[in-house]
């Protein structure tokens, strides 16, 4: 694809009209300047090189919940505040109403940040369709990573793996400079990403992680992709507050988090649709020691009731809300 001349065009025309209007958008209690306070530590992501807070803003499902534009954007922009260095969108969230809204905050602080996205499809063509349309979302000329999105079983892989494939939309988007780097999500099946891990010339991947181990992850892909030193990212900490609570298979919200990140990753996805539950995370991050392994190996004793259950909720789950979820299989 040769759209970068017009890519530019359209990002110039738009940055005019909007950038002086962007403000009006934060609510006061939003300060601009970082806190005097300890910073969120940072991780090296794999051989990309890049470092990025050990915590990371999830713009899914969570991030709509602030149904007020404004208290969103303002949400958004106090994670940045507070040190946040890592944004997680993606096309399936709200049919591309989560990067819109990113897109807005994107027009003055993209330097901030490092910005990732998913595209669902599943064929090369749709994949740097969609893509296209993503950028123009979040007003940017290219993004730092794009993943395929939640990757599922074999026969999943076997589609992405085809010769018109997202796969090579994916190969093809670094290579048009559309993304610096290239990943894979998947919250499925811990076998089928190890395989894709193996097999494929990937920069990250994100995956379920948590104490449940749900999927395998932790003891398939995770060594899969430390071997190939790729930016890992943890995502489904608390398994979309499946495993929160009290009682066998439940935990509480920092025992979770801290056991995500004492794992060998670069950071962790979590969706915040509160912003006291913001303030929190952000400072057990800033506060963060890892966890013994007698800890995180208690950790798993606790949520292993909730394995079976967090694996039937999350297989066949396709991330949203969308609206159109055939993206996933086409």
């Amino acid at each position: 694809m040769s759209k970068e001349i017009s890519r530019r065009q359209f990002l110039e025309n738009i940055g005019l009209g909007t950038a002086a209007g962007t403000s009006l958008l934060l609510l006061r209690d939003t300060a601009s300047a970082r806190p005097t306070t300890d910073p969120i530590p940072s991780r090296t992501l794999g051989r990309t090189g890049a470092k990025v807070s050990i915590l990371a803003f999830g713009c899914g499902s969570r991030f709509l919940m602030y149904q007020d534009e404004d208290k969103a954007l303002a949400a958004l922009n106090r994670a940045i505040d507070l040190g946040i260095t890592y944004l997680d969108t993606a096309y399936a969230y709200g049919d591309g109403k989560s990067e819109s809204r990113v897109g807005q905050v994107m027009v003055r602080r993209r330097r901030e940040v490092w910005l990732a996205t998913k595209i669902p499809d599943r064929t090369r063509d749709q994949f740097l369709q969609r893509l296209e349309g993503s950028l123009k979302r979040l007003r940017v000329d290219h993004v730092d990573l794009v993943h395929i999105h939640s990757l599922g079983q074999a026969d999943d892989l076997a589609k992405i793996e085809a010769p018109d494939g997202a796969l090579k939309g994916a190969l093809e988007a670094r290579e048009q400079k559309m993304t610096r780097f290239i990943g894979v999500t998947s919250h499925t099946n811990g076998e089928v990403m190890a395989q894709a891990i193996q097999r494929h010339d990937l920069d990250c991947v994100q995956m379920a992680l948590n104490p449940s181990r749900n999927g395998r992850f932790e003891e398939l892909a995770l060594p899969a992709a430390k071997q190939k030193n790729l930016g890992i990212i943890a995502m489904k900490v608390t398994g979309q507050e499946y495993l929160l609570g009290r009682g066998s298979g439940k935990s509480d919200m920092s025992s979770l988090l801290r056991y995500s990140i004492s794992l060998p990753v670069t950071t962790a996805v979590v969706g915040m649709p509160r912003l006291e539950m913001l303030e929190h995370n952000i400072e057990v991050a800033r506060s963060f020691s890892p966890l013994s392994e007698e800890e995180m190996e208690h950790l798993r004793r606790e949520l292993t009731p909730a394995r079976g259950g967090l694996e039937k909720k999350l297989v066949g789950h396709l991330d949203g809300p969308t609206a159109n979820p055939e993206v996933f299989h086409a």
